[in-house]
């Protein structure tokens, strides 16, 4: 099994542990922000107060561009795309970017492994981490990604718990976008198999299936297939 399917079948059980189970804090309210938002359906669900915080957070910036830039080689590094996609085409830096903002504690460690990852580069290859080639970089990466699991995670130096950060943040903000998803194949809850309420039992009350109805929704060839309604709440497929 290569590392990509070996994350994957970790992720189908717990999608990357409790990144983002952090609360936020009450922010002020941006009613251009909360309309563009509410307008936004990857926001779907969330509650007034998760809005007003979420266009909050939206409208700082934390990392700089070039900050931005090396986190974007360094979650493709951890996570190189396939055909699905990658970090970058699931939106990791800015995920990373807004779990910064969302969870203040994050930020020395993130800014300060960044700082560690440019020393190290250019004092042992004489370039910047982003525009180093990628077999130094994953020099460099090799001695901070494998560490003694008996320690605890505050104990170790700065530079492994940024990417033990990193490998987390990425995982968690790859799997639960809509390009991880279908990398990882779900589909969601799929229906048991249903025959409808027995003949007998129709007769007894003197009830009947339309056909209609009748091949669209206990027809198991078609268990697979999504719902197709139209705009008047009627099922059409």
């Amino acid at each position: 099994m290569d590392r990509r399917k070996s994350i994957k079948s970790i992720l189908l059980g717990s999608v990357a542990g409790g990144l983002v189970l952090h609360g936020c804090k009450p922010g002020e309210e941006n009613e251009e922000d909360l309309k563009a938002l509410v307008a936004d359906d990857k926001y779907f669900g969330r509650t007034p107060e998760e809005l007003e915080e979420i266009a909050k957070l939206n409208a700082e910036q934390f990392l700089n561009e070039h900050e931005l830039e090396t986190i974007t080689v360094l979650s493709n590094l951890i996570l190189p795309p396939n055909e699905h996609g990658g970090p970058t085409e699931a939106g990791v830096p800015e995920f990373v970017e807004f779990m910064a903002k969302d969870i203040p504690e994050l930020q020395t460690t993130l800014r300060g492994g960044l700082m560690w990852l440019d020393h190290k580069s250019n004092t042992e290859y004489g370039t910047e981490f982003k525009i180093t080639p990628e077999a130094s970089q994953k020099e460099i990466l090799d001695g901070i990604a494998f560490y003694d699991t008996k320690i605890p995670m505050d104990d170790h130096p700065l530079e492994i718990q940024f990417f033990n950060l990193m490998r987390n943040l990425t995982l968690c903000g790859y799997y639960t976008s809509k390009v991880g998803i279908e990398d990882l194949g779900y589909k969601g809850n799929m229906p048991n198999i249903w025959d409808g309420v027995p003949q007998e039992v129709l007769d007894q009350h003197g009830m009947a299936y339309d056909e209609e109805w009748l091949a669209k929704c206990v027809d198991q060839s078609k268990r697979g297939d999504i719902a197709v309604w139209d705009d008047q709440g009627n099922l059409l497929t």
